[in-house]
C-alpha cells in the first residue's frame, strides 16, 4: 500500500490550508502521472464558454477525468498549477470554488500564473497536475 501524501503548511510560512491548498506536499516514491494542462475544450469540439466561471467547471470536469483515466482521484494530487489570462483578485475569486469543489478538499500545492495568453484565443484557464498514481 502507497504511503499517504503529506501536506505541510509550517508556521513560518501563511497558511495556505486556511484557503485551500498547502504549501507542501510530499510523497514516497512511486508512479507518478503528469498531466497535460486541461482546458474548456469538450470531446465535440463545441467552443469554449464566453466566461470564466463556465469555463472553469469544464476545466474540472475535464481534469476530474484526466485522474480518473490514470485511476487517480483529487487525493492523489501532489501539484496543480493553474494559468489564468489576465489573473486578478477577481477572477481568482471566480475560479477557486470551482477549483476547490474539484480538489474535494485534498489541498494539494497549488501554484496559480498569470498569463497573456493560452494555446487558443479564446481560452483563460489551463490546469496542469502531477498526481501519484495509487
Amino acid at each position: 500500500m502507497a504511503q499517504p501524501l503529506m501536506r505541510l503548511n509550517p508556521a513560518s510560512l501563511p497558511d495556505a490550508g486556511a484557503i485551500g491548498y498547502s504549501q507542501i506536499t510530499t510523497v514516497e516514491p512511486g508512479r507518478l502521472a503528469f498531466i497535460s494542462g486541461q482546458v474548456a475544450w469538450r470531446p465535440g469540439g463545441e467552443p469554449a464558454p464566453d466566461s470564466l466561471a463556465e469555463q472553469a467547471k469544464l476545466v474540472m470536469g475535464n481534469a476530474r477525468a484526466a485522474l480518473e483515466a490514470v485511476g487517480a482521484s483529487p487525493a492523489d494530487l501532489v501539484m496543480v498549477r493553474a494559468y489564468v489570462v489576465d489573473l486578478t483578485p477577481e477572477r481568482l475569486e471566480e475560479l477557486m470554488p470551482p477549483l476547490l469543489a474539484m480538489l474535494d478538499g485534498a489541498q494539494p500545492s497549488l501554484t496559480g500564473v498569470g498569463v497573456t495568453a493560452l494555446a487558443a484565443p479564446d481560452l483563460q484557464l489551463e490546469i496542469e497536475m502531477i498526481a501519484r498514481v495509487p
